[in-house]
């Protein structure tokens, strides 16, 4: 063994001088994270499933159709509450104008098929854009009509012509739901069953988020799909699969509400964010029933436009001849 020479004492060359150990620092408690590792700290994008807007992420929000509904159904009922006779009467005056711009309103519906069935009026503006314009027009026009006779019956003429306008509507709003359960309402092109079926396949595929939220809603949302698309012998698939939809939309939420609160119970972290888990959860499951609910009754739908297309067409043809009818007997009597 070598020496090595320090001062007067001799130490082995191999040996090393160890530093004094470092005082050990207690390490403060930290918290169990087993379950906030688990649980992301915000709802994962997968839960919202792609391609859906922005404000819809947000929660549901009132549509223009909505609101027009409704400011279409108050017009109605003040007409109906107010004391329109003392102000409005049909031979004369404003009475007489609501008949005639009611009836010019209803005259102008007639634009639209003509823009979808000839190309040359492409000029004019698109089908869709019609089609929206058909939609007011289909709503204004009978309330001017409706304040013009005062919500009164009168003549035989002035009555079948009423009522015909008034099953002419009806069947219009009837039309306006089947048209949105077909057809795209953003662009307006007609949907198909492989699509549909496609984007019930891509939402299954993005359920991830809401699988680490809540373990058991993707084999609950999979039997209530089968529920949605199962056939009913009494009832028509479009009415059965809308109330089973409602059915299952309600029992999942009260399943999602009732796993995140026993969970929250469990994890501070999750219950710092269980609101959001449970919106972000809710509207992955509102997607794919909804999705499941169109598939169901897609082909149903499809058969119900083609069959009211024919009946509204030979009801507005009814409705043109007594209101020329109406308006000769007013004007010439």
């Amino acid at each position: 063994m070598t020496a090595a020479v320090d001062g007067s004492r001799a130490r082995p060359a191999s040996a090393t001088v160890a530093p004094p150990p470092a005082r050990a620092v207690p390490a403060a408690p930290r918290e169990p994270r087993a379950a906030a590792q688990q649980m992301p700290a915000r709802a994962p994008a997968a839960a919202v499933p792609r391609g859906t807007s922005a404000a819809a992420a947000r929660g549901p929000r009132v549509s223009m159709a909505q609101l027009g509904l409704g400011l279409a159904t108050l017009v109605l009922l003040a007409g109906w509450v107010a004391p329109l006779g003392n102000y409005v009467t049909p031979r004369t005056g404003l009475g007489y104008a609501l008949g005639i711009v009611g009836g010019s309103l209803m005259l102008v519906l007639l634009i639209y098929p003509a823009r979808k069935r000839l190309p040359g009026l492409a000029a004019i503006g698109s089908a869709r854009a019609w089609f929206q314009f058909h939609v007011v027009l289909g709503v204004v026009g009978p309330l001017c009509i409706l304040y013009h006779c005062n919500y009164h019956l009168g003549a035989t003429n002035s009555n079948v012509a009423l009522v015909s306008m008034l099953v002419v509507a009806g069947s219009g709003l009837i039309g306006r739901y089947l048209y949105g359960r077909i057809y795209d309402v953003l662009d307006g092109q007609k949907a198909t069953l492989a699509g549909l079926r496609a984007e019930t396949e891509r939402l299954k595929a993005e359920g991830g988020g809401a699988g680490r939220l809540v373990p058991e809603l993707g084999p609950r949302l999979d039997a209530a799909e089968r529920r949605i698309a199962r056939d009913r012998p009494v009832m028509p698939k479009l009415l059965s699969a809308a109330i089973a939809c409602r059915l299952e939309r309600t029992s999942l939420h009260r399943y999602v509400h009732r796993t995140l609160r026993a969970a929250a119970m469990a994890s501070p972290a999750i219950a710092r964010h269980r609101s959001s888990f449970t919106r972000a959860a809710g509207r992955y499951a509102d997607s794919r029933l909804t999705a499941a609910r169109r598939v169901a009754e897609f082909e149903s739908c499809e058969r119900l436009f083609s069959f009211w297309h024919l009946l509204h067409l030979a009801l507005f043809g009814l409705l043109l001849i007594a209101g020329v009818v109406h308006v000769i007997a007013v004007n010439v009597y």
